[in-house]
């Protein structure tokens, strides 16, 4: 197994942002079976996504996540609201986000990137496929780019 660590050896903050309970136990797995110190913290809904990311309320003690991975598709705030809200604040704007989603839709890949996704992600319907996509949206935003500090 291998650890995949920051700078200076500090782990990774992994938020999901997730209401379909079985995509998040996939993601779980995915993260449990391939890391040894990463952290996936799950939230399920756009509001809660919202007030873990500004730490209010129950989220006070949060802790900034190194990247986002966001349905679209969420109860309460809906996922282009969410990214809307995090792209235009100027500390969490830097927080690479992936739009992890069941849609192909060309319109919601457009509004995603106009909104100024990272990058959008299909999720595959078949197991093994998924697990092999976190664990390619991992490495590539864990191994490859170069993640801004946290604040």
């Amino acid at each position: 197994m291998t650890e995949i660590t920051r700078a200076e050896g500090t782990a990774i903050e992994v938020l999901l942002v997730e209401d379909d309970p079985g995509d998040v136990l996939m993601t779980q797995e995915a993260f449990e079976e391939h890391k040894v110190r990463n952290r996936l913290t799950v939230v399920s809904d756009g509001a809660e996504a919202l007030a873990y990311l500004r730490r209010e309320g129950a989220f006070s003690g949060a802790v900034r996540p190194d990247l986002i991975l966001l349905d679209l598709n969420l109860p309460r705030r809906d996922g282009r609201e969410v990214l809307e809200e995090i792209k235009k604040d100027e500390d969490l704007g830097r927080i690479p986000v992936v739009v992890l989603t069941t849609s192909s839709a060309d319109e919601d890949i457009l509004r995603s990137y106009q909104l100024h996704a990272n990058a959008y992600v299909t999720k595959p319907v078949d197991f093994e496929r998924f697990i092999a996509v976190i664990r390619q949206i991992d490495e590539f935003f864990v191994s490859v780019v170069k993640l801004p500090p946290r604040a």
